[in-house]
């Protein structure tokens, strides 16, 4: 439904605005400030709207995100991702001696080759968490002074 609502880059910070605007956490963010204090804000790391599609083959135990795989079986294009065979070595989960990962990069998403046209279509300009981007690697922060 939000991507109908906010199908490029422009209508979806207008959605997320308009959303905050109307929200309690903007009822919150006043009554902090009318008391004085000051506000660190953070949040995870943000979002990157995806336009690339990279086929990856995974067994059934593979995950799902569209921006990273970790499996045992994966059958892809070295040169399109980035790779983690030792995940232990990154402080990554390792489900099985073998799991390996592998990471979208820029506006990549992964799709299978089954159902390669659908899910291209289906994904192809959304925002996505994941992969190594810059919106991905960096943790928002703000401080917030009240006047």
């Amino acid at each position: 439904m939000i991507r109908e609502l906010a199908n490029n880059d422009a209508a979806y910070r207008a959605l997320s605005a308009s959303w905050f605007r109307h929200s309690s956490a903007i009822d919150i963010f006043r009554a902090i400030a009318d008391m004085g204090f000051k506000i660190i804000l953070t949040t995870d790391h943000g979002t990157i709207r995806v336009d690339n599609p990279i086929k990856v083959v995974g067994d059934r135990n593979t995950n799902t995100n569209l921006r990273y795989k970790v499996g045992k079986n994966l059958s892809y294009n070295p040169k399109q991702v980035y790779e983690i065979h030792q995940p232990k070595k990154f402080g990554l989960p390792s489900p099985n001696v073998s799991s390996k990962y592998i990471f979208a990069l820029n506006e990549d998403f992964f799709a299978y080759p089954n159902n390669y046209n659908h899910y291209v279509q289906y994904y192809n300009g959304t925002f996505q968490h994941g992969g190594i981007s810059l919106q991905e690697m960096l943790v928002p922060l703000i401080t917030m002074t009240p006047k």
